[in-house]
């Protein structure tokens, strides 16, 4: 069973910038494709954006393209999310998991705590 701990949240203003990071341990992410997803309170829980096994291919939902950016570091057991250009709209709580296939718009069965992200407008 894989452990997840996502970390980098906070509170920042309108345009601002975070970058959240996802620790993995007791599996290797290397044999994974890999999400990020996101739960606006009241919401239920969207997929945010994917990256293949290599790492070479990274999909987006329409509303954060262009904007964030996803990545792994298989070496290190890592996945993070370069969020830019912030709006208040992006404020949820995001998770990372593993998904075994194409994981387009899937949500992860496994996931971590979750990192709080509150943009401020």
């Amino acid at each position: 069973q894989m452990q997840l701990v996502e970390s980098g949240g906070g509170l920042v203003q309108s345009g601002g910038s975070l970058r959240l990071s996802c620790a993995a341990s007791g599996e290797e992410i290397g044999v994974y494709w890999m999400n990020w997803v996101r739960q606006i309170p009241g919401k239920e829980i969207e997929w945010v954006s994917g990256i293949n096994i290599r790492g070479d291919r990274t999909f987006y939902r329409d509303s954060v393209r262009g904007r964030f950016t996803i990545s792994r570091d298989n070496a290190k057991n890592m996945v993070y999310l370069q969020m830019d250009s912030l709006k208040p709209e992006d404020t949820a709580v995001y998770y990372c998991g593993p998904y075994g296939g194409y994981g387009v718009g899937r949500i992860p069965a496994q996931r971590g705590q979750g990192t709080q992200v509150t943009v401020s407008s």
